[in-house]
């Protein structure tokens, strides 16, 4: 017990821990109980303890401003003491359900961040893998096929300038900082597949037969099958977006594409940005079969369908990529000088 704020406040503060409610007479000492519901308030005790106003006024102006800082309930004078009793049980059991329930959310927080948190590590040792494993069969094309002399890295570039341009120009594709990365890095395993195209086709100097071509195609679902054998090492998305790319980076637009004929955004978003950087960088490059083309002669091309017919804007983001795409080379050797 208190006879006045002062005492009040001290007794609260030394022993808040054990105090299950507080009965508080508004006029304690002749002094207006509201200093102590904002002390109280201010030091967080209101959240945990319950107060109950014992006071004889009957103006709403009073339960108002009781109510406002924090007061459970209000007790008025004259009162039965058996009332008293029973509102009191009520409100301490009412706070004990909600400090258990509080409790109960902070624990299942905790377990969540920690849960987070190793769902987190997991993901990052799952990207780190498939980075490296990106790495390693890049290593392996470069090895195989020397088509893969052109450095991944410029693949994923372009890919990443186009991505970004689709992103900030074209929301309904839904594309995040993540998504672009993600198509930027598995734009060099488009080809995999080719990995099990025998080498008498792959590497012939000359035309290749109507047959020939057909075997070439399957390299698409070739590419997939391999794909397949990853998919423990991979996120749901990135393996998702890994097939999409090796079987669908040879479609077009007007459905004239392989292997299944897809049209218009039937086909991927992340299949129709690496299918326009692999017909360009295609151009570019030296292969058996021909020599390589100006970057100026394959934009041209690219643009006036002599690869293929592209989304028109897929082919937008192309040409506000022209100077950035070009650049890539001169920066590579820059930094080789």
């Amino acid at each position: 017990e208190a006879a006045d704020t002062k005492t009040a406040l001290q007794i609260l503060e030394k022993d808040t821990d054990n105090i299950a409610v507080v009965l508080l007479d508004w006029h304690l000492s002749g002094e207006d109980g509201g200093k102590v519901l904002e002390s109280m308030r201010k030091k967080g005790w209101m959240d945990h303890i319950p107060t109950l106003v014992v006071t004889a006024e009957q103006s709403i102006e009073t339960e108002r401003k009781c109510i406002g800082l924090g007061a459970a309930d209000m007790i008025r004078k004259p009162f039965d003491k058996d009332v008293v009793r029973k509102r009191v049980e009520n409100n301490v059991s009412l706070y004990e359900h909600k400090n258990h329930m509080e409790e109960k959310v902070q624990e299942q927080n905790q377990l969540l961040r920690k849960q987070y948190s190793v769902m987190k590590a997991q993901a990052e040792k799952i990207k780190k893998s498939s980075q490296q494993m990106i790495d390693i069969i890049c290593n392996i094309l470069e090895h195989h096929y020397p088509e893969f002399d052109e450095k991944p890295q410029a693949v994923r570039e372009i890919s990443r300038i186009i991505g970004r341009k689709v992103q900030a120009h074209y929301p309904e594709y839904k594309l995040s900082d993540e998504d672009v990365e993600s198509i930027a890095e598995l734009a060099s395993l488009r080809d995999i597949g080719k990995l099990l195209i025998s080498d008498h086709v792959l590497f012939k100097p000359a035309k290749l037969t109507k047959e020939e071509r057909e075997y070439m195609k399957s390299h698409t679902t070739k590419g997939c099958e391999i794909m397949g054998m990853m998919k423990s090492i991979q996120s749901p998305e990135h393996h998702k977006r890994s097939m999409e790319i090796c079987r669908y980076h040879h479609e077009r637009y007007d459905g004239k594409g392989y292997p299944e004929g897809l049209k218009g955004d039937e086909i991927p978003i992340s299949a129709q940005i690496v299918s326009v950087v692999d017909a360009y960088h295609a151009l570019i490059s030296e292969r058996i079969y021909k020599r390589a083309y100006s970057k100026e002669d394959a934009y041209y091309m690219v643009l006036g369908g002599e690869c293929g017919i592209f989304s028109p804007k897929i082919m937008e983001c192309f040409r506000m990529s022209r100077k950035e795409i070009e650049e890539i080379g001169s920066k590579e050797r820059k930094g080789k000088v």
